[in-house]
């Protein structure tokens, strides 16, 4: 079980949308689409992200443009 300070840490997706400088509902759909890996917390299913999910998705979309290019 999750403790209040591991959720503390997490992000919304109003930080991911910043974090990325993309628009919110960007996030929610890379989300619902399985791009970024998202937590659902509460009875309203809020997402929330970890910063090392975010850091893995940005590695990943750096190789993948590195080699398009």
């Amino acid at each position: 079980m999750a403790n209040r300070k591991n959720i503390a840490s997490l992000l919304t997706t109003s930080d991911v949308a910043r974090l990325l400088n993309i628009h919110i509902n960007t996030v929610r759909r890379w989300s619902n689409e399985g791009r970024l890996r998202a937590y659902r917390l509460g009875s309203r299913g809020d997402r929330r992200f970890q910063r090392e999910d975010i850091a893995s998705f940005l590695v990943r979309r750096s190789r993948a443009k590195k080699g398009s290019g």
